[in-house]
């Protein structure tokens, strides 16, 4: 049984309340109307796919919880009443709600034409389910399958035309995946849940892996205990997060900027750093520019883990300080060593020690992991697969996250987050503003052209 790493299980706490809730989205723009038969072929792509799983727990203590298929999903949400393109971002800031990765679908597709006579396409996932590269893995494998389920759609209808023509009988194949699992069910439509057989149904050798699991988590954490005390008696672990203002009602804000990417690379190269590098500057330049009193600010910087394309939270992170004098230069610098280290467990002790413990207990020493006053997650370029949706050529993609259900009691550090992807010809900045003083979306994205534009980049917003 596939087990959850360290950083699956804090953000599955998130989920249940202990810290601040997350939800990916990946968007898809395109310029004409997509049909909803084929939204639905990759809700379907999807549902069958490395999204298709939930989170059990285990039988035994000090096991990790682990990873069941479940093809359950939430239905296509699809709008035929078009929206007005500045209705878009508040409409996929709504798409968060009822995600569970433990006892439901933790994740949802959605779609809706837009006045201007495009899509949008939006899948939100759970931060439990997968992180942002998981994510775009999730999505390619999906698009592969539909792409290879067309091709074989279109050879078997050119097949049965030949047939009929020359009076041959033909045979219905069965397409792979849900269909199949569907077809395989005791009420057409309805698919089975392979994770919601009882208990005693179940492998005993997937019960007695659990006592292995339990025997190897127990063996770290103890020996690196041990070694851990021989320095002394770790602090008490203290929040990285300041404690907010009051007075100040909860919102949050969103933002996407597209740019183009030979002008993105020309710019940085020309201030001596890297697309990475220039990016970090802009949030951190659009951090003062909202109005961010002091003079350094703290930037978190998510590193990719995988050795292989994985739907896994596989990331771990670091940081760096900047202050007003630096440049994208200094920050490519800055950057390189951060990358080289990672901000370690809470008092040096193993990270294991987080899985075997109540999570409440685990929750207060990692609480405000992570958080500093901006986050560059700079997510790379996407695959060529997520540049179309069936026919249809997409104007752009995008990738964030929100905050389902966020309260005042959990609102993190973090101000300002920033989501850098690039797709083809196009680098696309996606914004998340939790400091109170953005006043709107379009504020935010006003401020943000304003803030590139000083530094010779001509953004457009979505």
């Amino acid at each position: 049984m596939d087990r959850l790493g360290v950083v699956d299980e804090i953000f599955l706490r998130t989920h249940r309340g202990l810290g601040t809730p997350i939800a990916l989205q990946g968007l898809w723009r395109t310029f004409d109307r997509i049909e909803p038969a084929l939204l639905q072929q990759i809700h379907d792509a999807l549902r069958s796919g490395p999204l298709g799983r939930r989170v059990v727990r285990p039988h035994v203590p000090g096991a990790r919880r682990g990873w069941r298929m479940n093809t359950r999903a939430h239905p296509l949400v699809f709008l035929e009443d078009p929206l007005q393109v500045p209705e878009l971002l508040p409409w996929a800031d709504g798409l968060g709600a009822e995600l569970d990765p433990e006892f439901g679908p933790g994740w949802r597709l959605a779609a809706a034409w837009l006045a201007d006579g495009g899509s949008v396409v939006v899948l939100t996932c759970s931060h439990a389910l997968a992180d942002a590269r998981g994510l775009v893995h999730a999505v390619d494998v999906a698009l592969r399958e539909v792409g290879v389920a067309e091709a074989a759609a279109d050879t078997r209808a050119g097949s049965a035309g030949a047939g009929q023509a020359s009076g041959a009988s033909t045979n219905t194949d069965r397409l792979p995946g849900p269909a199949a699992a569907e077809a395989g069910s005791q009420q057409p439509g309805v698919a089975v849940d392979p994770a919601a057989e009882p208990s005693s149904a179940r492998p005993t050798a997937a019960r007695e892996s659990d006592w292995a699991d339990a025997f190897r988590q127990w063996s770290i954490v103890v020996s690196g205990t041990i070694r851990a005390l021989r320095q002394g008696i770790p602090k008490r672990p203290v929040s990285s997060a300041p404690v907010r203002a009051g007075g100040h009602e909860l919102r949050v804000h969103s933002a996407v900027v597209q740019f183009g990417a030979a002008e993105w690379d020309r710019v940085a190269e020309e201030h001596g750093g890297t697309a990475n590098s220039l990016f970090i500057h802009l949030v951190a330049d659009l951090l003062w520019g909202i109005g961010f009193a002091d003079p350094t600010i703290g930037a978190s910087l998510p590193v990719d883990t995988r050795d292989e394309p994985r739907v896994d939270n596989d990331l771990a992170m670091t940081e760096i300080v900047v202050d007003r004098t630096d440049t994208p230069a200094t920050l490519r610098t800055k950057a390189r060593a951060a990358y080289e280290r990672r901000m370690s467990s809470p008092g040096g002790m193993p990270e294991q020690l987080l899985q075997v413990i109540p999570d409440r207990w685990a929750y207060t020493l990692s609480k405000g992991a992570g958080e500093r006053d901006i986050l560059c997650s700079n997510i790379g370029t996407l695959p060529n697969s997520l540049r179309t949706l069936g026919t249809h050529p997409c104007t752009g993609v995008a990738a964030r996250a929100i905050h389902p259900g966020l309260t005042p009691a959990h609102l993190p550090r973090t101000r300002l987050s920033g989501y850098l992807c690039r797709s083809g010809e196009d680098y696309i900045l996606s914004l998340t503003g939790l400091d109170p003083a953005i006043e709107s979306g379009t504020a935010l994205t006003e401020l943000a052209v304003e803030t590139a534009a000083r530094l010779g980049l001509d953004g457009t917003s979505w």
